[in-house]
């Protein structure tokens, strides 16, 4: 791959976390506000909330696109908990607080499926340019 490719991954891993951070930045204050009753839900969130960036990061840097799918089922796995938090009998988060905090996530989830599309198209391209009979690198 060549070095502009490379770093426009990068570039488009930064913009990612860029959008990612603002949802933590909505999400955490909530989440620290959360009652003591609820404090288990609370720090499995909290935990879940820092790890996608490491995992966005380590995409930049390996270009696998499997790296990526992970990255998306953290989102995800967040999304499930914050249907969780809203829910009547927990209300950690209100509905509204529940409904900025999804559109917040759905920005990097779409630039994150954007980014999983051009690496596939990359590697696509790079099994097609290889001589039959190679494998990988």
């Amino acid at each position: 791959m060549a070095a502009e490719q490379r770093e426009n991954l990068s570039t488009d891993a930064l913009a990612i976390v860029e959008k990612y951070e603002a949802f933590v930045h909505y999400v955490y204050p909530i989440l620290q506000r959360c009652p003591r009753q609820h404090g288990v839900i609370r720090d499995v969130v909290l935990a879940a909330l820092f790890e996608p960036v490491g995992g966005l990061y380590h995409a930049a840097r390996s270009r696998q696109v499997s790296r990526l799918h992970a990255v998306d089922a953290e989102f995800a796995t967040l999304r499930s908990y914050l249907r969780f938090l809203v829910r009547d009998g927990v209300r950690v988060v209100t509905p509204r607080q529940h409904a900025t905090a999804l559109a917040l996530l759905a920005e990097p989830g779409r630039m994150l499926g954007a980014w999983q599309r051009k690496l596939k198209g990359h590697e696509d391209s790079d099994a097609r340019a290889r001589p039959m009979g190679q494998v990988g690198k």
